[in-house]
């Protein structure tokens, strides 16, 4: 005898014999899953509208490089620039022979990183120098072992570092921002091709920039800054300059290399994603 479906079971049957069509009770189940099964499913649902989706954020090993060694060049350049040395018969801060390979470090992370990223990097590292050109400050200035003995060479040499430092905050962030609206100008208007011209475009015009606003404000006689002792004579300051500029190219040069260290990117894609 066979009986009408019971509301919601679906084509639930019953043999002659009184038993159930085999499979017919799996296939109920399935349409009408346990309460519990309901619930999780409707968890995920909801779990999957409600959580944003997030692009994953990889860094390679070539990106943490180049960020570490661009961000320890900058520090290092700015405390070697306290010792003018006499180079080829030319007055020149120490730390010219550090500084230039930050330009190229520079096109390197933004092949790698972007435009949006590298003025990130750019600013940080100027954050970076200024608090080593704090802390320098107040460490020269807290009162010294007598037992020592070098408190005041200390002081002497480490305590004018805040000048270096805010002169060459400044040069950095005008220069290094300038070479990367160059570099991406190139890039995305010019030619993808030639790698090795894209950077020799960009340091043609933040380099001279970057080596002018160093040299005047770090150790020209400007006003209030006279007695300093950093400041010297406008011609030394021209020395310093014209030998920055010097170096700095010529750095330029043999660190062209590591401009493919670093594979390109579909500069479309990159573009679209820096605006």
């Amino acid at each position: 005898m066979q009986r009408l479906p019971l509301k919601s079971d679906f084509l639930l049957y019953f043999s002659p014999v009184g038993g159930r069509v085999p499979g017919l009770t799996k296939l109920r189940r399935s349409i009408h899953p346990p309460e519990q099964h309901k619930e999780n499913i409707v968890t995920q649902l909801e779990s999957s509208v409600a959580a944003p989706r997030t692009a994953a954020i990889t860094f390679s090993r070539t990106a943490v490089i180049v960020v570490s060694a661009y961000a320890g060049a900058q520090m290092l350049s700015d405390v070697a620039s306290l010792k003018i040395g006499i180079v080829l018969g030319l007055a020149v801060d120490m730390g010219t022979f550090i500084y230039p390979i930050t330009f190229t470090l520079r096109d390197v992370a933004h092949k790698i990183l972007g435009k949006r990223h590298v003025r990130t990097l750019i600013i940080m590292a100027a954050i970076i120098n200024l608090v080593m050109a704090g802390y320098l400050a107040w460490v020269a200035g807290v009162p010294s072992d007598p037992a020592w003995g070098l408190g005041d060479s200390f002081s002497a040499i480490l305590g004018p570092v805040w000048r270096i430092v805010i002169a060459s905050i400044i040069a950095e962030v005008v220069s290094e921002l300038l070479d990367t609206e160059v570099y991406h100008w190139f890039v995305t208007k010019v030619t993808t091709r030639y790698q090795w011209a894209r950077v020799l475009v960009s340091n043609a015009v933040s380099v001279p920039i970057d080596s002018f606003i160093f040299a005047v404000g770090a150790f020209g006689p400007l006003p209030g800054l006279a007695n300093s002792p950093l400041s010297l004579p406008w011609p030394v300051v021209w020395q310093i300059f014209l030998f920055n500029l010097a170096v700095k190219f010529a750095v330029t040069l043999v660190s062209l290399p590591l401009i493919y260290t670093a594979p390109d990117p579909d500069w479309n894609q990159r573009e679209e994603a820096d605006r």
